[in-house]
């Protein structure tokens, strides 16, 4: 009896020992959580402020208005710029998915002479700095006359050394047995890649359109370079613009801001459990 019961009570203690542990580790994670989140909320908390307000540094406002939203979207300019990002950003979107997932899945699944010299051509790219192709794409986009447009915004992301390299690694996932079996059944090597090895991989699909559209959403530097006409603004540029134009109002500042951060909510809320599953499977797959 006292040799069953010895495991028990180590047990037992082993418990006692790790609760504590485990109160520590969640105390200091809702504390980094919250440090982290404060100036979000500072953010939405200015946003419904009115002017008078501004320099009160209570979290939630005493008289909260949303005048700040109505007079921020009454400008024709900021809506402007949303329908700017969410075209750059979604048709970037849809191009790295596509044009990604197919030469992976070229590079993975077919043998050819020179296939890993171009494998590791694609995958220096990612050493390169962006300040360095800045100056090369500005003279392309000059010389094709895509300056101030949209393609000339979306050209340098239309296809990625990271999304290529990720979708490689999961296509090789994808059993051969799978694909000649199709190639037995006559289908074209279009028609496999699209409903049978696509199918396959929709996790690192997923993890790669969120990035995408994420990254395309905020950048700034290279519309900022490209892009001459406020119409043609994005959402981060045009709130660069909009903030030196409000320099002492900072409840609009706020506001222009939290319209831009809202999105990026919504999607991390709505495909949160994709996100981490994304950067897990990276994480393995790198």
């Amino acid at each position: 009896m006292t040799a069953v019961a010895a495991p028990s009570t180590e047990l037992a203690a082993n418990r006692k020992n790790i609760r504590p542990g485990r109160v520590v580790a969640w105390t200091l994670l809702f504390i980094g959580g919250l440090v982290m989140i404060t100036p979000l909320l500072y953010m939405f908390s200015t946003s419904l402020k009115s002017a008078g307000q501004v320099y009160d540094l209570r979290l939630f406002p005493a008289d909260p208005t949303l005048d700040n939203y109505l007079r921020v979207l009454s400008d024709g300019r900021f809506l402007r710029w949303f329908l700017n990002s969410l075209i750059v950003a979604t048709a970037v979107t849809v191009s790295n998915v596509f044009f990604d997932s197919l030469v992976g899945y070229t590079l993975a699944k077919f043998t050819f002479r020179g296939r890993y010299f171009i494998f590791l051509a694609i995958l220096s790219t990612l050493m390169i700095p962006t300040e360095m192709l800045v100056i090369p794409w500005y003279l392309m986009s000059s010389q094709l006359g895509w300056l101030d447009t949209y393609w000339g915004i979306m050209f340098p992301g239309m296809m990625t050394a990271f999304g290529t390299f990720l979708m490689k690694q999961f296509f090789e996932t994808v059993p051969d047995d799978f694909i000649e079996a199709a190639r037995v059944d006559g289908l074209n090597e279009f028609t496999i890649w699209w409903k049978i090895a696509m199918p396959m991989v929709t996790p690192a699909l997923s993890a790669l359109a969120i990035f995408t559209f994420l990254g395309n959403w905020t950048a700034f530097f290279w519309p900022l370079i490209v892009v001459t006409s406020r119409e043609m603004y994005t959402l981060p540029v045009g709130l660069s613009s909009f903030a030196v134009e409000q320099s002492i109002q900072w409840e609009m500042i706020m506001t222009g801001a939290a319209l831009a951060t809202i999105p990026t909510l919504l999607v991390f809320l709505v495909l949160q459990r994709y996100i981490v599953r994304g950067v897990m499977l990276a994480g393995l797959k790198g």
